[in-house]
């Protein structure tokens, strides 16, 4: 082996010998989980839904988050979710997020906010469709479905167009202790808009993901002025364009709170999530 050989691999195990330092040095000091070092040369798989905590949580009441907004963009720029103390809904489109509040109204975010959860990807559509058929909720869902090549992964999913109806809730701040989210979208707002143009975005997660995700499709929208919206309840919509981003990838941070830990996620709180995410129509 050459002595330029030898100097590399040195160079190497130095790097590494660093790298592992520094990672102690930085637990023992308690930086945050959140923070990570790149080494040289490294890729970001952008392809993936990046979600923080679960939505078995959310239904239990664990609405306090340990992420900030900040933290949840270096992971993508578009998204839903929602805020500590479950204070209204997110919508996270062209690398900008607001928050929709009670009072209906868009809000931009600032980077100090938290959120207990929220699913969020860099967005680069796989695919594109036009419909030249006005559609309602009902019927963009089974359009969507007809495009898909298949139900097993996730997808990111962008709607625009002319809203002849739209329909959209937020839920007020909630104050500990904290309702289940049943009992908390029972004093939700509702707001509705005619003749509007706005763009929806949505994830549709797989049935196997029950529990971690909201199974087939959740929506949130905001009109193009970016002053209102909220999450989709019903719509009838115009000159549809869709966009859908396949993520072959998903990676979940879990909450490292006393309330999450303590939480009971068996599973029977599933039965609520219909009632709370959709309306019947």
């Amino acid at each position: 082996m050459s002595s330029l050989g030898l100097e590399d691999d040195k160079t190497l195990r130095n790097t590494r010998y660093l790298l592992v330092a520094a990672v102690l040095v930085a637990v023992l000091l308690g930086a945050s989980v959140y923070e990570y070092w790149i080494l040289p040369g490294a890729s970001f798989d952008r392809d993936v839904l990046f979600q923080t905590s679960t939505i078995a949580a959310l239904l239990v009441g664990v609405y306090d988050g340990d992420l900030t907004l900040k933290q949840l963009q270096e992971h993508g720029d578009i998204g839903i979710g929602t805020f500590n103390d479950l204070d209204g809904e997110m919508i996270g489109l062209d690398g900008k997020f607001y928050q929709v509040r009670v009072d209906g109204a868009a809000y931009l975010v600032n980077d100090s906010m938290l959120t207990p959860f929220a699913e969020v990807t860099f967005f680069e559509p796989d695919m594109t469709a036009i419909s030249h058929e006005p559609l309602n909720y009902t019927q963009l869902e089974s359009y969507l479905d007809g495009l898909l090549p298949t139900k097993n992964i996730f997808y990111v999913i962008k709607v625009k167009g002319l809203f002849e109806y739209v329909k959209t809730r937020s839920v007020p701040r909630q104050n500990k202790p904290y309702p289940p989210l049943q009992k908390a979208v029972q004093n939700q707002s509702i707001f509705e808009f005619h003749k509007i143009e706005g763009t929806i975005v949505g994830v549709r997660a797989p049935d196997s993901m029950s529990g971690l995700s909201v199974p087939g499709y959740h929506f949130h929208f905001i009109t193009n002025d970016r002053r209102a919206g909220g999450h989709l309840l019903d719509c009838n919509i115009q000159n549809v364009t869709m966009e859908i981003d396949n993520t072959q990838g998903f990676h979940m941070i879990f909450l490292g709170s006393e309330d999450f830990y303590k939480a009971n996620l068996t599973g029977e709180e599933q039965k609520e999530l219909g009632p709370v995410e959709k309306q019947p129509r």
